[in-house]
């Protein structure tokens, strides 16, 4: 018997299972647990057809795989659920939620893949908020190290708890877990499309860090009057050359001074220590913590400077807020978490 006569005709799907095939029996480690799972199940069907392949039949397949190789100049994602990982970080928040909405929407689309995209700081209020057994159900979809991340950070009787009932999920059914899925997505990931990605006490506390002293004073004073709510997020938000000695640990004074050109470093602290109280005591707050020698030259550059004008002073300490902030975006640096007001 041979297998020209016996086998079907050489699709594209059956020439790509004969390579996967050659792959296993060589010994290769596929991950084929990345692929989507239609076509997982595709691949293990039309393995399941196939017999006795003849030599020939192989090379010739190998041969056409290669030269489809040879034609592809560009590799997409495939698929709405790719996409969106791949441009993970690319694209809005905004954006990358509604596009998983449409997939979840669409016919076999999985609901959660929405759920497991959310960070942890969401991911957290669900499990202490949910039943236990539907806690313990998210909680073995999520990758290990994302699960292990949001035991950290629960509640300790919680978390015990959730991780007890995680014993009842070992006969759960599949169609179980998707109508969890489907519900969590629904009431957690559903939310309407926003202008901002960025909440309102975070957009206007970037404005005031480049205003003026006194203008981001008479509006926080106001704010304060009127809703002190949003005041206690705006001043989270606000982050002043006079908060440093609060907000900067002493390890990253280094990077800072580093980060900024000498001769705007030399106008901000002259004109910080020109006056008294936070301002001075924000520059004695780096200068205490970066090595004698520069902190020696910089005192000297501040004294050489004389007196400094308002807006200068303000435009120089704003640079180095500013560094300060960059430093933080590309996660050289983490502001220390202002004490709440008794």
């Amino acid at each position: 018997m041979t297998a020209t006569s016996q086998s079907p005709p050489l699709t594209r799907r059956r020439k790509a299972t004969m390579i996967v095939q050659a792959l296993i029996a060589s010994g290769h480690k596929l991950a084929l647990d990345q692929w989507p799972e239609e076509a997982q199940l595709a691949l293990a069907r039309e393995l399941g057809s196939l017999r006795v392949i003849d030599r020939d039949s192989l090379d010739r397949a190998a041969e056409d795989f290669i030269k489809d190789l040879d034609h592809v100049a560009l590799t997409a994602p495939g698929g709405t659920e790719a996409a969106v990982a791949a441009l993970n970080g690319r694209i809005s928040a905004n954006a990358a939620a509604r596009l998983r909405e449409d997939l979840v929407r669409a016919q076999g689309g999985d609901p959660w893949s929405q759920v497991l995209a959310l960070p942890v700081a969401q991911i957290v209020p669900i499990l202490e908020s949910e039943a236990v057994e539907v806690s313990a159900v998210v909680l073995s979809k999520l990758s290990v190290a994302v699960a292990s991340e949001v035991l950290g950070q629960m509640n300790g009787d919680r978390a015990r708890r959730v991780t007890l009932a995680m014993a009842r999920t070992a006969a759960i059914a599949p169609a179980t877990v998707s109508r969890i899925g489907a519900a969590l997505a629904h009431e957690h990931c559903s939310h309407p499309a926003t202008a901002f990605a960025t909440p309102p006490a975070q957009r206007l506390g970037a404005i005031l860090n480049n205003a003026p002293a006194a203008t981001r004073n008479f509006v926080v004073d106001h704010i304060a009057d009127s809703d002190a709510e949003f005041d206690a997020a705006l001043r989270k938000a606000i982050f002043t050359f006079a908060d440093i000695p609060a907000r900067i640990a002493p390890a990253d004074a280094p990077k800072i001074i580093r980060k900024v050109e000498p001769q705007v470093l030399s106008t901000a602290f002259a004109a910080a220590m020109a006056e008294a109280g936070p301002l001075a005591a924000a520059a004695e707050h780096l200068l205490a913590n970066i090595s004698k020698r520069i902190g020696e030259q910089i005192r000297e550059d501040a004294s050489q400077r004389g007196k400094v004008k308002l807006a200068e002073g303000e435009a120089a300490m704003s640079a180095v807020v500013g560094a300060i902030r960059e430093l933080e975006t590309d996660g050289d640096l983490k502001l220390v978490e202002p004490e709440p007001e008794a």
